[in-house]
C-alpha cells in the first residue's frame, strides 16, 4: 500500500536519516530498502518512546511532556543503556540554551541605555554620509581637473567646448 499523507507527517526527514547513516557508516553503501527500513524503525522507536512518555506525563497529572518524562519512558521500556546518553545530550542542550540566553542579554549588560546606543548609531551613520559626500566631491573635482587638462582655457579664460556634430558642416 502506498503511504498516505498522514504517514508522511509521522516520519523523520529522509535527509536526516541519510546523514545519520553516512556519519555512522561512511564507507558502506546502504541500499534504499535498508534506508527505508531504518527510517521506519526510527519512526516506530520515537512513537514508542513518546507514547510511553505521554503515559508518564498523564500519571503525574501534567499537561506537557518534559525531558524527565522521556527519560522515565526509556527506563520503563527497558532502554536503560540509552537513558545515560540521553541525559548527557539533555545536559548539553541545556548548556547551549543557557549560553544563548547569556549572549542575548549582552546588549542589556553593556550598561548603555538603548536610546544612547541608537543616538551613537545615528551619529556614526551621519559621519559615514559626510565622508562619502567628501569622497564624491573629491572624485568630481579630480574629473573636472582632468577635463581641464584635456581642454585648455581660451584667451578670454573660458574653456573651449568640444565641437558638436552640427558644427562640422
Amino acid at each position: 500500500l502506498p503511504p498516505s499523507a498522514e504517514d508522511d507527517e509521522l516520519t523523520l526527514p529522509r535527509a536526516s536519516i541519510n546523514k545519520i547513516i553516512k556519519e555512522l557508516v561512511p564507507t558502506v553503501r546502504v541500499a534504499n530498502e535498508s534506508r527505508e527500513l531504518i527510517l521506519n524503525c526510527c519512526s516506530e522507536f520515537i512513537h514508542l518512546i513518546s507514547s510511553e512518555a505521554n503515559e508518564v506525563c498523564n500519571m503525574r497529572n501534567k499537561k506537557t511532556i518534559n525531558a524527565e518524562h522521556v527519560l522515565e519512558a526509556l527506563e520503563r521500556l527497558g532502554f536503560h543503556d540509552y537513558k545515560q546518553e540521553a541525559e548527557a545530550v539533555l545536559h548539553d542542550c541545556k548548556e547551549v540554551a543557557a549560553k544563548r540566553r547569556r549572549q542575548s542579554t549582552r546588549l542589556e549588560n553593556l550598561g548603555i541605555p538603548e536610546e544612547e546606543l541608537l543616538r551613537q548609531q545615528q551619529e556614526l551613520f551621519a559621519k559615514a554620509r559626510e565622508e562619502q559626500a567628501r569622497e564624491e566631491q573629491q572624485q568630481w573635482m579630480s574629473m573636472q581637473a582632468a577635463a581641464m587638462v584635456q581642454r585648455p582655457p581660451l584667451a578670454d579664460g573660458s574653456v573651449a567646448s568640444k565641437p558638436s556634430e552640427d558644427d562640422e558642416d
